[in-house]
């Protein structure tokens, strides 16, 4: 679990195909060099920057834009992921070298600073608008109507790993367009910095609305 409180930003420095175990055996009897599969993961190589390594051990979780990875190898500065090709094909930001919002998992005595984050993307948001509105910045997102359900004014949301709130709502013929309120210090320290319309982003929903709504669901199926 997660608070959406980034607690650094790293940079993915270099990423390479994961090779499978057929693709191995075939090389080896055929003694070529490494290919691809297009069906195949990544592993990322991520400088975790200010983030201290030195309490993170080999699986443990952390969250880069949002979502939760499990670190396999790591350095006095870096660590490695393997990202398989689900969790690329539904997520934004993980193919590509650059900087990334980073997370440790949540300890049973730390503060709950953003709120209840697990680190499953529920699904990608387009920017539609980011840009200064007096000492703060005003990002608008379109996401998924089947994700619009469970946003709410004053309600959390998630974006690219950072807990934030909503500030407004509204359902249009293709998604729901959310507002929110970016203060000069997340924008700072985030790489909600790099945003411009047209920019995919990772979206996670609150964890008591899906809760909700599923408890809301389930009474309906039962005739309750």
């Amino acid at each position: 679990m997660f608070t959406g409180i980034v607690a650094a930003v790293g940079r993915i420095e270099s990423i390479r195909p994961i090779e499978t175990q057929a693709q191995a055996q075939a090389q080896a009897q055929a003694q070529t060099q490494p290919g691809t599969d297009a069906d195949a993961g990544v592993r990322l190589t991520v400088n975790a920057g200010t983030l201290g390594l030195d309490d993170v051990q080999l699986g443990d979780s952390i969250a880069i834009q949002g979502a939760c990875m499990t670190v396999i190898e790591k350095s006095a500065t870096t660590f490695d992921v393997d990202v398989s090709r689900e969790s690329l094909n539904r997520t934004a930001g993980l193919e590509t070298t650059g900087e990334v919002n980073l997370e440790k998992a949540l300890r049973a005595n730390d503060r709950l600073g953003g709120h209840i984050v697990s680190g499953h993307v529920d699904g990608l948001g387009t920017v539609t608008r980011f840009a200064p509105v007096g000492e703060s910045h005003e990002l608008r997102i379109l996401a998924p109507a089947a994700i619009g359900r469970y946003l709410a004014y004053k309600g959390s949301v998630t974006v690219n790993g950072v807990s934030l709130t909503v500030n407004s709502v509204e359902d249009r013929a293709n998604g729901c367009e959310f507002s929110i309120n970016l203060i000069p210090h997340t924008v700072e320290v985030t790489t909600l910095k790099h945003l411009a319309a047209g920019t995919k982003v990772n979206l996670e929903i609150d964890l008591i609305a899906r809760y909700v709504e599923r408890m809301l669901s389930s009474g309906k199926t039962a005739g309750l």
